[in-house]
């Protein structure tokens, strides 16, 4: 029998426990209900994959192709307060009420006669997306993969260009042991004839290998595309094009610069379908922004929001936070799930943590903050870091803050949980107690 609610939430509730297993990878069960629902996209269509950098490759992809005056659809995950931000429509998160249509649309398709198909939560609301997505008169679509490429629900479409940002350890328990494996799974999206480009400046070979079996036209960088640099501008050349001269992309860090040449290496590839000019791309890179990537609140402590939930990730955070300079004492709330490899992530950001303020998450995938305290002691080496747990981002948050000085800075991350969690009501704008001179 079919379900009909009237509230998203009502929808997403009912979604989480319709399937036995949060994450099935097999693409046999969506493409059914797909088709029941003849769902197409007819606009040109960018799929996105990768370990890190997916999010931000489709902001960058999005602004340039805003300010070049295309209609923009974008599809990213998880979100970080609001389901509704997982669907752009021009730039706007879509409202609750065309998900509800949708997620009705799909629970009819799914509920055929004698043979109701049974989806998981990410693919009962990537049909939903999609479903939304066919009814908006777009130019073009950017789609960035939930987990792995091959097997993902995002993957029944397809695209007109693949891009590949990174490839590391993450969910190896679904994508495999090491980074070949890995790649293959993301590899997956390539499509005969097609473009491919892949940013990662030491690709697996299992990536170069797919792209050579099933034809695809791949672009690398160092070999078909490059970028250089000094500190005040950077450039990229690629097949038949360069920009020079170009301020820095607004998204912070020295790994956002991987990312926009794989945007703009994308946007050559696409340049017969998609003609972007030179101002759109330097205005575009410029007015790119994305919540919790390295995003600096200032005030006094600075506040530093980053979703990084992996080794990779946490590597450039820390590079990133290294870059900005000396602060007396450096605070973090963080949180993460149990599938992580914890003490890679603590071995690589603890030389500059001072104090650790360890959350508890709302999700049975997290690690308790009392695990993460247990892990950070069983490797810790500084005598002077200090460490205390908390039920939530927020209560970690308000914590750091007693505990700093107007001068400190405090990290949150860990998860889009953990970010997510001291978002919830806005951006906090911090101001610490001028503590009185000894």
């Amino acid at each position: 029998m079919t379900h009909s609610f009237q509230t998203l939430n009502e929808w997403l509730a009912y979604c989480e426990q319709l399937h036995p297993t949060a994450i099935d990878m097999t693409l046999e069960r969506v493409r059914t209900v797909a088709q029941r629902m003849a769902i197409t996209i007819k606009c040109p269509v960018i799929t996105v994959a990768g370990t890190n950098g997916k999010g931000s490759t489709c902001a960058m992809l999005e602004a340039i192709l805003q300010q070049a005056g295309y209609r923009t659809g974008v599809y990213t995950s998880p979100h970080l307060v609001h389901f509704e931000e997982r669907l752009r429509l021009n730039g706007q998160p879509v409202a609750a009420a065309e998900l509800v249509a949708a997620f009705a649309a799909v629970e009819s398709a799914r509920c055929q006669k004698n043979d109701v198909i049974s989806l998981t939560y990410f693919e009962f609301s990537t049909l939903a997306i999609f479903d939304v997505l066919r009814h908006h008169p777009l130019d073009v679509v950017i789609l960035e993969v939930g987990l792995g490429g091959r097997l993902d629900a995002v993957n029944i479409i397809e695209p007109d260009c693949a891009i590949i940002t990174s490839i590391d350890l993450d969910h190896m328990a679904l994508l495999g042991p090491d980074r070949e494996a890995i790649g293959y799974e993301k590899a997956g999206i390539m499509r005969t004839g097609k473009p491919v480009i892949v940013s990662d400046p030491v690709p697996p070979q299992s990536v170069l290998d797919r792209a050579l079996e099933v034809g695809a036209d791949l672009w690398r960088v160092g070999v078909d595309f490059n970028v250089s640099g000094d500190k005040q501008q950077w450039g990229w050349a690629g097949r038949g094009r360069r920009y020079a001269g170009m301020a820095y992309p607004a998204l912070r860090g020295a790994n956002q610069l991987v990312n926009a040449a794989g945007v703009l290496a994308a946007l050559s590839a696409l340049r017969d379908q998609l003609p972007v000019t030179a101002q759109a791309v330097r205005s575009g890179l410029l007015a790119a922004e994305l919540p919790g990537r390295f995003q600096i609140v200032p005030g006094q402590p600075t506040l530093v929001l980053d979703v990084a939930h992996n080794p990779h990730a946490v590597a450039a955070l820390t590079a990133n936070l290294d870059a900005m300079g000396f602060f007396p004492t450096t605070h973090a709330v963080f949180g993460a799930m149990a599938d992580k490899d914890l003490s890679a992530m603590l071995a690589r950001i603890g030389p500059i943590i001072d104090k650790w303020y360890f959350t508890d998450l709302p999700t049975a995938r997290a690690l308790a903050a009392s695990d993460l305290l247990a892990q950070w002691q069983a490797q810790n080496l500084r005598k002077n870091a200090t460490a205390s747990t908390y039920a939530d981002p927020e209560s970690a948050l308000q914590a750091a803050l007693a505990g700093a000085d107007p001068a400190d800075r405090i990290v949150v991350f860990g998860s889009f949980y953990t970010v997510g969690g001291v978002l919830k009501d806005g951006v906090p704008r911090l101001a610490a107690k001028h503590l009185p001179t000894p």
